[in-house]
């Protein structure tokens, strides 16, 4: 059975990422309290990649909440699609640094799946960076965060949240395709 700290965190989360499929520059207020709520969940279950990736969250919905906003010289910022070099760049620094951590996590802490739970940290951490910029392939990360999630999180019998990372898989579908339709209006 779900303990009320996870329903309230699910609930918060599920409703920011609806929002952020949506284009709603809500999407940050609501997931504040989402990524609270998972931090003190995982700390509780032993996952502490997820609980620094919450804190992590929590910092960059600050600034992705200002930048949707004003982050194009007062303006809000348009969707956009992320440069090749820079993104595989980015995508290999997060696979050595999911390495490193996954390594330090194994060797000095009691963490579960340490090496699995560092690779949903930093392509949580890509994805992020790329949804604060309004960015089209912010999709394709949450696509892998999520597919990576539900395994990790109902090995921990976190049953409820392995189940909403699975409407999360699906929502991002649903997000690359509104995103993209936005983007393809916005260049005719």
């Amino acid at each position: 059975m779900p303990s009320s700290l996870e329903i309230f965190a699910n609930l918060f989360y599920l409703v920011s990422v609806v929002l952020a499929a949506r284009n709603s520059v809500h999407t940050w207020a609501v997931g504040l309290v989402g990524c609270v709520l998972f931090g003190w969940l995982f700390f509780s279950v032993q996952l502490y990649a997820d609980v620094t990736l919450q804190i992590f969250f929590i910092a960059t919905s600050l600034l992705g909440w200002w930048s949707w906003l004003r982050g194009r010289q007062g303006e809000a910022l348009p969707i956009s699609r992320a440069g090749g070099a820079g993104l595989g760049l980015a995508l290999l620094l997060a696979v050595v640094v999911a390495g490193a951590y996954g390594a330090l996590l194994h060797y000095f802490t009691d963490a579960y799946a340490p090496f699995i739970d560092s690779l949903v940290l930093t392509f949580s951490v890509l994805a992020q960076l790329l949804l604060m910029r309004r960015k089209l392939e912010t999709w394709y990360g949450w696509l892998l965060v999520n597919t990576l999630a539900v395994p990790l999180f109902a090995s921990r019998e976190l049953y409820l949240t392995a189940f909403i990372y699975l409407l999360f898989w699906c929502n991002a579908w649903y997000g690359l395709y509104r995103w993209r339709r936005e983007l393809n209006a916005q260049t005719a």
